[in-house]
């Protein structure tokens, strides 16, 4: 897969978005999203389950009780448990489908797997703009001369700039590893 990577991408992401990321609320409306995913792929299949189900399952995404939830994990001592018990709570009609013929391993390997993609596509962005901006460097201190080093020794002249096409060829190393790893999350 071949990326143009001397352009700067228009999204700045900030240490707020990761934080989000990996945060209590994007981690419950994640497992929400994928038992609802559940519910509608099953009924395609033909289980017993209704539209009506299905709506209250969506109109609860983000509607998360997490009192009732931290109540019901103090006495069974089982998260995904807890929180199907909270979402049956506020979703009546389709409490016994929520987790349907499901794992715990179902919402919380595939949440895990989300949600890290989600952040190495944050990580990918800011290392394209990283070598957009050391691009920009190198072209602007092309012609400065400095002394090279080998193994912490002087050495012959260079180059500002060819010193910072070393460090864009590092980050394109790093990025290809990225779009690898990040093609392969499923």
């Amino acid at each position: 897969m071949r990326t143009e990577y001397n352009t700067p991408l228009n999204s700045r992401y900030s240490s707020k978005e990761m934080s989000y990321i990996f945060s209590e609320e994007k981690k419950f409306t994640t497992w929400r999203k994928l038992w609802t995913a559940l519910a509608e792929a099953e009924k395609e299949l033909g289980l017993d389950i209704t539209d009506i189900q299905i709506k209250e399952l969506k109109d609860n995404i983000y509607n998360i009780n997490y009192e009732d939830a931290e109540q019901k994990e103090k006495e069974i001592r089982h998260d995904v448990m807890s929180h199907v018990y909270a979402y049956g709570l506020q979703c009546p009609n389709a409490k016994k489908i929520i987790h349907l013929g499901a794992t715990s391993c179902f919402v919380g390997d595939n949440t895990d797997i989300i949600l890290m993609k989600e952040a190495l596509y944050i990580i990918r962005k800011k290392v394209i703009n990283l070598i957009h901006q050391l691009s920009k460097f190198a072209y602007d201190y092309k012609d400065m001369p400095t002394l090279g080093f080998t193994h912490f020794q002087p050495a012959q002249l260079t180059t500002v700039g060819k010193r910072a096409t070393l460090w864009i060829q590092d980050l394109i190393i790093d990025l290809e590893n990225l779009d690898f790893v990040i093609s392969n999350l499923n």
